[in-house]
């Protein structure tokens, strides 16, 4: 077990979903957490805004751009371990400027790693997605099946988790992959399917969905963070990439009853088709094979998916005025 109280780390993305998460618990294991977030002229950090003062009072905030490489060696300064999460990752989005996606997750993953072969970084974890994998040839789907890139956004992701994995091979950077499925809970944006059709079934009589048939793996966030650290502690995950998920399915559709049914309300399905992705670029079915995770680092989730969806919902009950439900957040 590592012992996190001798450690440094550093989390890039930490103003954002999992990133936030993991930040928290960083703080609570006893590490000291260099909380990267992206500048903005508003002093703005993100989801660690809505962090405990308490947690907050122990990160070293520090604002900066991945794709500035100068700015990511200062960033890696000092640091023993890094949990690389910062990314564009939107899907909708990469459709309308794919070249932010190049840059951002791309180079700026290139940047990071190139900084922390420099400083001498123990161990970095990289943020892969199950996105990489496309629409399954196979389920459930384990590290071995091959990677598509189905949107700018996946294409962007396997470039990010190719140059990883080239840093590895090449320079013997103990670089590790981690590969979340669709990971959900309290602070996701409304960019996620979860909180969209949270946020609508509370603030209004319709939900307004893309198509209905596609399936998804969904984790529970407080797993994902575990799956992180256990990354992070294990030297078996050097070199390798780990798929993080339950290994249970749900469509779109029955994913929507049933946050209807938990929130106990009348609400009615819509079909909206601004919300529906290219044909060719839909990924139909993912569904994770995480027997690597369990043997190799002892992974597997705790949450059950109705447990995971109750805490959310009481989140975004709770904080239902951080959100434009009405709006279509791409």
């Amino acid at each position: 077990m590592m012992e996190w109280g001798k450690k440094r780390a550093l989390v890039t993305g930490a103003g954002g979903f999992i990133g936030s998460h993991l930040s928290e618990e960083l703080v609570k294991l006893g590490a000291k957490v260099r909380a990267l977030v992206h500048y903005n002229s508003r002093n703005d950090w993100g989801l660690i805004e809505l962090l405990p003062e308490e947690v907050k009072q122990e990160l070293e905030v520090v604002t900066g751009d991945i794709q500035d490489p100068y700015m990511m060696r200062k960033a890696v300064k000092d640091c023993d371990i890094v949990f690389h999460l910062a990314a564009l990752i939107a899907i909708p989005y990469s459709y309308i400027a794919p070249e932010s996606y190049v840059n951002t997750n791309v180079k700026g993953t290139l940047n990071l790693l190139q900084a922390c072969l420099e400083e001498g970084v123990e161990k970095v974890v990289h943020t892969s997605t199950s996105e990489t994998y496309g629409t399954a040839k196979y389920t459930p789907i384990d590290e071995n099946h091959p990677l598509q890139g189905q949107s700018p956004y996946s294409a962007s992701k396997i470039g990010a988790d190719k140059i990883a994995e080239s840093f590895y091979l090449s320079f013997d950077l103990p670089v590790a992959t981690i590969r979340p499925f669709n990971t959900y809970g309290p602070r996701q944006s409304a960019r996620a399917i979860i909180p969209t059709i949270i946020t609508q079934v509370l603030s209004s009589s319709e939900v307004k969905l893309g198509l209905l048939t596609p399936v998804r793996d969904l984790t529970y966030v407080k797993d994902t963070v575990t799956g992180f650290l256990k990354v992070a502690e294990s030297d078996r995950a050097v070199g390798e990439v780990i798929n993080i998920g339950t290994g249970s399915g749900i469509t779109i559709k029955e994913l929507a009853e049933k946050i209807i049914e938990l929130v106990d309300k009348d609400v009615r399905i819509v079909r909206d088709e601004q919300r529906i992705r290219p044909e060719k670029s839909e990924v139909m079915e993912l569904i994770c094979d995480s027997r690597k995770a369990k043997e190799l680092i002892g992974w597997e989730p705790r949450y059950t998916l109705e447990e995971g969806l109750r805490e959310t919902i009481r989140w975004i009950q709770d904080n239902l005025d951080l959100y434009k439900a009405e709006i279509y957040n791409i």
